[in-house]
């Protein structure tokens, strides 16, 4: 069977909706569901002590009737849970080794209302080998309007196109049946002058219609290869996050691309992909670079976790 999807449970109380997408996104792909809770003792602390004992089997059972509830919405989809001695960074991107996509319920942390993901979920965003889905507590208006809202969103740098993020974005919106909107944001260069910087003159419609050539090159192979896919092409001078985060109130998902770098401040997720997981108002996709290749980088390493604990 192909790899599975697997979710990443912190609470398993405020998981639901992430969840049942998750679900019904390994059904429409055909493989299993595997929960994952992670629970690591603190070391120092070691042995655990009986409160400490039973915190982790409330959540094994609590992990267990949250497998339940899931097996229920599709009855002809496997589905598994367990809990891992381990610390959630840690055994997540491990898991990313071997799983087709990583879903993620993800929590505020540090109580800052402009920091809405947890520093685990972006951790794991920003390493592991396979796709990414975030979902925030916003995510959850997201799901029960789905009927009212548009389909997919997916960023597109039109000068340097990501194969694996298109693949992602058209592979999905195909599987769901829904219409994908391929956005290319677009500002001015500043031309460097001595001590500062100013605009060089450009006529804004001569601009424009370059940059909606450009996006129409890059996609109009992936037009062909998935007609039957609905494309929208949306070029604006905007700023991509801005743009994408204003978008996330309409549609169900967006799908951005990991760029970032090591070194850089923003280190391997990228400036534009973090704004958007931090701020968006559905359920963010984050494509690394070179999926599925970038999952051999990690060598499928064997780990104390594991995906094949008995089903529930």
């Amino acid at each position: 069977m192909a790899d599975p999807v697997i979710v990443g449970v912190d609470d398993p109380a405020s998981t639901g909706d992430a969840a049942d997408w998750a679900a019904d996104e390994a059904h429409l792909r055909g493989t299993r569901l595997h929960l994952v809770h992670a629970w690591l003792w603190e070391p120092h602390q070691a042995p655990p002590s009986l409160d400490a004992l039973r915190l982790r089997r409330a959540g094994e059972e609590a992990l267990a009737t949250l497998a339940e509830r899931v097996a229920a919405r599709h009855p002809d989809l496997e589905v598994s849970s367990g809990v891992v001695d381990s610390s959630p960074r840690e055994a997540l991107v491990a898991l990313s080794a071997a799983a087709a996509l990583l879903v993620l319920g993800s929590r505020g942390s540090g109580g800052f209302p402009g920091l809405l993901v947890g520093s685990t979920s972006l951790h794991v965003t920003a390493h592991a080998a396979c796709p990414v889905v975030v979902f925030r507590e916003a995510a959850s208006k997201a799901l029960a309007d789905d009927d009212s809202r548009d389909g997919l969103v997916v960023g597109v740098h039109g000068r340097e196109p990501s194969d694996e993020l298109l693949a992602f974005a058209f592979e999905t919106a195909q599987r769901r049946h829904l219409p994908l909107r391929a956005v290319h944001a677009w500002s001015y260069p500043l031309v460097l002058g001595p001590g500062h910087e100013f605009p060089p003159v450009y006529e804004e419609s001569h601009v424009a219609a370059a940059e909606s050539r450009l996006l129409a090159e890059v996609m109009s192979g992936w037009r062909e290869k998935y007609s039957e896919v609905p494309v929208i092409e949306d070029v604006v001078r905007s700023g991509p996050a801005k743009h994408l985060v204003e978008l996330s109130e309409t549609h169900q998902l967006v799908v951005v691309g990991r760029h970032g770098s090591a070194e850089g401040p923003f280190r391997r997720i990228g400036s534009v992909s973090q704004a958007v997981v931090h701020h968006a108002h559905c359920p963010v996709a984050v494509v690394p670079p070179g999926w599925p290749l970038s999952r051999l980088q990690l060598g499928r390493i064997e780990h104390d976790v594991t995906t094949d604990p008995p089903t529930h």
